[in-house]
């Protein structure tokens, strides 16, 4: 029997039932105040901040802090956040999802919890549906729809999905947004703007290297897109309007006539969800050509179409009996424009002569990298990429690269280094992530790298980038020369400006200095260490005397913690000295 598959934004079947009712969630009720909401974040806020301290502490590991012990601690964090979101609600998922995108500003162990976040929020009441759908549409649902389901098929975050008949015959689904979500919405992205400007101002996180307001509006942005159902229907029409000339790709049709911001009306594709293996081959359906086929329509959307579909999760994606792929859920969509693809070409041509030099540069001009940062730590990892990684093949088979290896090995690169990857590219490295492993789900010999090649040749091919003649070789090399030469006085006169206005900056390092300066450092910390355990002990001894005894108590405590301190410090100073 096939298994129905409806997209709804990330959606759950409400056949693995929450753990909390619907109404058990503070940000559910109706007199849920503003001043609620901001101590809920706040709380979550501050509580994240005390974890990023202890974690730093050494003593808060029981002994040595080594990467194995860090690592696991960074995975409880990110669990712990994965799960406070999703008890924050609507607004905190659909945040938590988009942070999952920004490898560059989380280690790879929040980044991979993030990206697991689906959500798991119980359905509204069958009552609120048929209010919405009134307001929305101006009628009763009874005079819209022939047959309205009461269940919903899924629920999520912003909404969720209903199956119905309309009046005139059509069997439709119709998503309903959640009651409440706009003013919630509001309250929310009010709070978040000033926890940005708190870190972009009053942390070590903040200042040039991290535009906390940007990214805060980046999400902002996105948010409101994706809560107002039109842009959905659009993008709907957008892709099926992209995939017309291919028969074996379907996409539900918009019923305009009923849709609205909070309402969205689609016709009714059921299907065989694509990784439901068992059940497609009792179809008698060939999972190898669905495999390839699933990977030419990404491909063909990234690098034809410029418009895809952000979210290629099995949830989103069906099969037909007669096997055309139908996909579903529209609200999170990528574009690229054909600069940047012109640019990733760039990117591609370093890539292949082992340039790092190219690649950075070309990196500079997609945004990925800021260019004020100093790059040759940056670039010497790039190239130390291109020698050891790019001559192996690309595939998903055990020993050789494959596309989910590159992007964490693209991820573990990015954090805390100047990369800015934009949402698009980690949309991009994700789902192509995904789609290889759903591939390979699909026929275990599947290579994507293999399906991608006929693209990859063809835009190379319409970038002029086929085998060079010699005289184009030497054009262009003159071109390139010519192009050095006439902006060699720019730069000199750049870098004369920023000798004279002390913007140049010089890193040298000595080790014998740094040696020094550490024990310089211990040995301060040992004075104060000791001046405290010395007032501690003499205080301690002037409240027995005076008959204080829990006073006492409580100083030599604090004298035996100084204390402790001071015979760490010397330790370290001893294990220093025998260093040098």
């Amino acid at each position: 029997m096939s298994a129905s598959t409806l997209g709804s934004q990330a959606s759950t079947s409400l056949g693995s039932q929450p753990v909390k009712p619907y109404t058990a969630y503070r940000w559910a009720r109706e007199n849920y105040t503003r001043q609620g909401r901001m101590l809920d974040i706040w709380r979550f806020v501050l509580t994240w901040l005390f974890y990023l301290w202890l974690d730093q502490q050494a003593w808060s590991y029981g002994g040595q802090p080594t990467p194995e012990r860090k690592a696991k601690r960074r995975r409880a964090r990110a669990i712990w956040i994965r799960e406070t979101l999703l008890n924050l609600g609507p607004t905190f998922i659909k945040v938590g999802q988009f942070f999952s995108t920004r490898a560059d500003l989380f280690p790879s162990e929040y980044v991979e919890e993030l990206s697991k976040l689906q959500d798991r929020v119980p359905a509204f009441s069958y009552e609120q549906v048929a209010a919405i759908v009134q307001q929305e549409l101006g009628r009763p649902i009874t005079q819209i729809y022939s047959y309205f389901d009461p269940t919903p098929l899924a629920a999520a975050s912003l909404g969720q999905v209903h199956r119905a008949k309309l009046k005139t015959g059509e069997e439709v689904v119709v998503k309903v947004q959640r009651p409440g979500l706009t003013r919630l919405f509001t309250i929310d992205l009010e709070i978040c703007r000033g926890i940005a400007e708190f870190f972009q101002y009053r942390t070590s996180w903040g200042g040039p290297g991290r535009d906390w307001i940007g990214i805060y509006e980046e999400c902002r942005r996105t948010l409101w897109e994706e809560v107002n159902y039109l842009n959905e229907g659009r993008n709907a029409d957008t892709f099926r309007r992209n995939f017309r000339d291919m028969p074996q790709i379907a996409v539900p049709k918009v019923y305009w006539r009923y849709t609205s911001p909070r309402l969205l009306t689609l016709e009714y594709l059921p299907g065989i969800k694509i990784s439901d293996y068992e059940a497609l081959s009792a179809a008698g359906l060939d999972r190898k050509v669905l495999a390839r086929l699933g990977a030419e329509a990404y491909l063909r959307q990234l690098l034809k179409d410029g418009f895809f579909h952000a979210d290629p999760h099995p949830g989103n994606i069906a099969v037909k009996p007669d096997g055309t792929l139908i996909f579903y859920d529209f609200g999170m969509m990528g574009r690229l424009r054909s600069d940047v693809k012109e640019k990733l070409m760039g990117t591609l041509a370093g890539v292949v002569s082992k340039n790092a030099d190219r690649v950075v540069a070309s990196l500079v001009e997609l945004g990925v990298l800021v260019p004020t940062a100093d790059l040759a730590p940056v670039r010497r990892s790039v190239q130390y990429m291109l020698d050891h990684f790019m001559d192996k093949p690309f595939s998903s088979n055990s020993g050789e690269i494959s596309v989910a290896a590159i992007s964490e090995d693209l991820y573990e690169l990015a954090y805390d280094q100047p990369f800015r990857f934009p949402a698009t590219f980690t949309f991009v490295m994700r789902a192509l992530t995904t789609l290889e492993g759903l591939g390979k789900g699909l026929d275990p010999e599947f290579d994507f790298m293999e399906v991608a090649k006929p693209f990859a040749e063809e835009l190379m091919s319409l970038n002029g980038s086929e085998t060079e003649t010699l005289l184009a070789q030497v054009g262009r090399q003159a071109a390139e020369f010519t192009s050095s030469s006439l902006s060699l006085p720019r730069r000199i006169e750049l870098t004369l400006s920023k000798i004279e206005q002390g913007e140049l900056r010089l890193r040298v390092r000595s080790s014998e200095t740094e040696r020094l300066l550490r024990k310089l450092n211990n040995t301060g910390l040992g004075v104060i260490y000791g001046v405290l355990f010395a007032a501690f002990f003499l205080s301690a001894t002037q409240l027995f005397l005076a008959g204080h005894a829990t006073l006492t108590v409580i100083t030599l405590v604090l004298a035996a913690l100084a204390a402790l301190a001071l015979i760490r410090v010397l330790l370290r100073l001893n294990r220093s000295e025998r260093l040098m």
